[in-house]
């Protein structure tokens, strides 16, 4: 559902050229790119750190409110030159919205600069923040990032030899904080990538590939990212995901696996379900298969689940575009467009008029009155959270001359708080809390209203994945069942 408040918080990326160095990449302008493509996981504000692998003291940094676009232009990125370089984009979880608490963090320890960007949020924070403060370090901000940040500027529990051994210090954090989070590290001329043992949020690798293509082995870098979509914009090709668990280093000869770590026995994966409904752009590529082929087959089970007589079946598009072409398929009823979406609208300057306020204007699109007009549709949507969109889409299609209205929901409805990254309303603030299916399509004007069930949705997800060994695949559906990975008493 468009515009209701979910908000995933953050996309993380980075880049390393290959040497020898000084590089002929653009590093920076590689990373500025890469989070473009990732700009759907965060609006907020963004920022890019880059070294130039030789300094311990000084790294390049760029940070601002705003999107991508409005942050970095090309005298910002004359800046950040670099062999290697992390860049973040993001929407806050816990810290407000402010330029202190832009991420990627950068802190000067004893040991040389470090620079840290974070997809996530700690379960247990608040436990981490005191041992960090008890051991005498101060914090600046509220910032999960800072608080990561400093936690790996502590010595791990046996101690060092000579200089830091950051892999230690990785894997001491990793022991004393399970959930939520995807990290780039980046020190003087190498970048860690870590994903939490739970693989609750995404991680993936690519290798940016010489544009003659002569040899295809040949590299001229890798990338680390949130997503996978922003690939080919870049001029990479996927490689792997970056496993739950495990600790990748890259570095200017290529990445290498320094460890994985585990989860306790009885504890299965946890990857977010709602990535696949919701958060990630189709292109991209969890778990061996592609978003949108997830998107369809959650359509698909919808069609299997709750079908109903109908001349047409649509969507609310793009999110709900997918879903309805396997509902489609399924069911064997023509697919057609009843929305036109404006690409124009910002949010609302104006307070509209009772007058409008009572029309209920569904600013963001119009209606393609010839495909509507006395037909039966079923209308297909990615999810419904606080339920204040879908009212004035069906009011648009009956003026339109709809016949009936038919509402399908490709995901189940939304009932608890996530507490690992994603900024779901209150529980009072979901529709799904206040009003059962029928009671919400009354309140909505549709004819019927069906979700996916949560048996459904896990079924959908797991068809295409190759890998069907019960300790390696694994969802997490906390803001759908309530059953989170780790029980919320333990933090």
């Amino acid at each position: 559902e468009l515009m209701t408040g979910l908000k995933h918080e953050c996309g993380v990326f980075g880049c390393m050229a290959s040497s020898p160095w000084p590089t002929q990449l653009d590093v920076g302008q590689v990373i500025c790119l890469g989070l473009v493509a990732l700009q759907h996981r965060g609006q907020e504000s963004a920022g890019i750190v880059t070294s130039e692998g030789n300094s311990t003291t000084h790294f390049n940094v760029k940070k601002g409110m705003g999107m991508i676009s409005n942050i970095f232009n090309d005298d910002s990125m004359k800046k950040l030159k670099g062999n290697l370089g992390i860049g973040h984009t993001r929407y806050s979880t816990s810290a407000a919205s402010e330029e202190v608490n832009c991420q990627p963090f950068v802190v000067y320890s004893v040991h040389g600069v470090l620079a840290v960007a974070h997809n996530g949020e700690l379960v247990n924070c608040e436990a981490l923040r005191k041992l960090v403060l008890s051991r005498g370090v101060g914090l600046s901000t509220h910032s999960d990032s800072e608080l990561i940040t400093q936690a790996l500027c502590l010595n791990p529990p046996e101690g060092e030899e000579n200089g830091p051994d950051w892999p230690a210090r990785i894997k001491h954090l990793m022991q004393l904080a399970p959930l939520s989070y995807s990290l780039v590290i980046m020190m003087r001329d190498k970048i860690y990538g870590v994903r939490d043992p739970y693989g609750n949020r995404p991680l993936c690798l690519g290798k940016i590939v010489p544009l003659q293509r002569k040899n295809v082995d040949e590299a001229e870098g890798w990338v680390i990212s949130s997503e996978s979509c922003g690939f080919l914009s870049i001029g990479a090709r996927y490689l792997r995901e970056v496993q739950p668990g495990e600790i990748v280093e890259l570095t200017k000869t290529g990445f290498k696996t320094i460890d994985i770590i585990g989860r306790p026995a009885d504890k299965a994966l946890a990857f977010c379900i709602f990535e696949y409904v919701y958060f990630a752009r189709s292109d991209s590529i969890f778990e061996g298969q592609m978003v949108y082929s997830a998107r369809m087959q959650c359509g698909r089970m919808l069609a299997k689940e709750a079908l109903v007589e109908a001349d047409i079946v649509s969507s609310v598009p793009e999110s709900g575009t997918a879903a309805a072409h396997g509902f489609s398929r399924e069911s064997g009823i023509p697919f057609a467009e009843v929305l036109c979406k404006n690409r124009y609208v910002g949010r609302t300057f104006i307070q509209p008029s009772t007058r409008l306020r009572q029309l209920g204007v569904a600013k963001k699109f119009g209606a393609l009155s010839e495909n509507v007009e006395n037909k039966r549709i079923i209308l297909i949507d990615d999810s419904i959270v606080r339920g204040n969109t879908i009212g004035p889409i069906i009011k648009l299609l009956r003026d339109a001359g709809a016949k009936e209205v038919h509402v399908r929901i490709a995901s189940p409805p939304l009932k608890y708080p996530c507490f690992m990254g994603i900024n779901i309303p209150t529980r009072e603030e979901l529709i799904a809390n206040k009003l059962d299916s029928i009671k919400l399509a009354s309140h909505a004007g549709a004819d019927s209203l069906e979700y996916l069930s949560v048996e459904g949705l896990k079924e959908a997800v797991r068809i295409n994945i190759q890998e069907k060994s019960k300790n390696k695949i694994g969802h997490c559906t906390a803001c759908l069942t309530g059953d989170y990975p780790e029980p919320p008493e333990d933090w």
